[in-house]
């Protein structure tokens, strides 16, 4: 759009950083935002033990920066309480502080990274909780504004995840003035944690919404399942690109030509020996796993029958060392009368029986 005297436009940038001999300068360099799904599930469970008056949860973020500040990763997070009306917003930042000390003494190479709220919608009170918390970040960086949609108000129906950082706007230079600008923000996860979420997302389907832990086969199995899935697609979409039934995408076709330029060219055969023999070893694993647990309980069991065999030996011995029988009394180890009192432990049928005193 062309700009002239008649015309008027608002440009907006990055907030601006400072420098470390202590100007402003403006942030050139765009950032991404990865979170880790503990996160999200803190995030959620924080929301489900909220208050019954209180329509939206808040918290603080930590997490970790890349050296060239480019990327910044949310590893943790922890709530803080705070009320919130029409006329006013109240954070408890004594609260805030005491548990990032404490967290400090956990884990010190996290730090605050921004603050988190539920709810998809951004009012003048965000703008307020933001202007604290960038007080609390490190400079030069700024804090990162994280929502997550938890009515499921979008079209999709999903949890909204946004990352934003606000940048001032107006003459006046006043916290509440400003305007968040949205961030690339991804789920960053290892390949254990890919298990776990596998895992809770198979429990949707089920009534309970409970799910149980499948074996190594089963996994595996599942596991091939999806591979050949996928691939399966990726034949189908390539055919259809070749067809001209679907127009070419050039980023997908470039994850493609990387994808399977890493995966090692190796014979149809050979691959089936390889595999098969591996599934071989898998086996044996298992069967000698099965075997060991097997032989434990065995040995369990003839521990607990030679020690009831030897209680029961040692019982018989017991009663052939008695010195006095009279009736059903039994009585061990005759004392030998002096002029002082001695106790004489009496046994009925196998009972302890109190303790009689005979006096010489």
């Amino acid at each position: 759009m062309p700009i002239d005297a008649a015309t008027s436009a608002l440009n907006l940038s990055f907030p601006p950083t400072t420098s470390a001999t202590g100007f402003v300068v403006p942030q050139s360099r765009s950032f991404t935002v990865s979170v880790n799904p503990v996160v999200l599930f803190s995030i959620l469970d924080h929301y489900l033990r909220r208050q019954e008056n209180q329509h939206r949860v808040i918290g603080t973020l930590l997490g970790v920066r890349s050296e060239d500040g480019s990327e910044v990763e949310v590893r943790n997070c922890f709530p803080v309480p705070h009320d919130e009306t029409q006329n006013q917003v109240a954070v408890d930042m004594v609260y805030h502080q005491s548990m990032f000390e404490l967290h400090k003494k956990v884990n010190a190479k996290e730090v605050i990274v921004g603050w988190y709220a539920t709810g998809s919608n951004l009012n003048q009170w965000n703008a307020l909780i933001q202007d604290f918390y960038s007080k609390e970040v490190s400079p030069p960086f700024q804090a990162i504004h994280l929502t997550m949609d938890t009515d499921l108000k979008n079209e999709e129906k999903l949890l909204g995840v946004k990352t934003y950082v606000s940048a001032p706007i107006g003459i006046s230079a006043k916290p509440e003035n400003c305007l968040f600008l949205p961030v690339p923000c991804d789920v960053k996860y290892f390949d254990a944690e890919r298990s776990g979420l596998d895992l809770l997302a198979s429990a949707k389907d089920q009534p309970d919404r409970s799910t149980s832990l499948i074996s190594d086969m089963d996994n595996l199995e599942k596991t091939i399942l999806v591979v050949q899935e996928m691939l399966e697609r990726i034949s189908e979409y390539v055919n259809k690109v070749l067809d001209g039934s679907v127009p070419a995408n050039n980023k997908i076709g470039r994850f493609l030509m990387d994808t399977i330029s890493v995966v090692p060219k190796i014979d149809k055969v050979e691959f089936e020996k390889m595999f098969n023999s591996h599934l071989q070893d898998l086996l044996m694993v298992v069967y000698l796993a099965n075997m060991t647990r097997t032989q434990l309980a065995i040995a369990e069991k003839l521990q607990l029958l030679l020690f009831s065999e030897t209680r029961k030996s040692d019982s018989n011995e017991s009663k052939r060392d008695c010195d006095y029988v009279y009736g059903a009394w039994s009585i061990f180890h005759w004392p030998i009368f002096d002029d002082y009192s001695s106790e004489i432990m009496l046994y009925c049928e196998g009972h302890l029986k109190p303790t009689i005193n005979i006096n010489h």
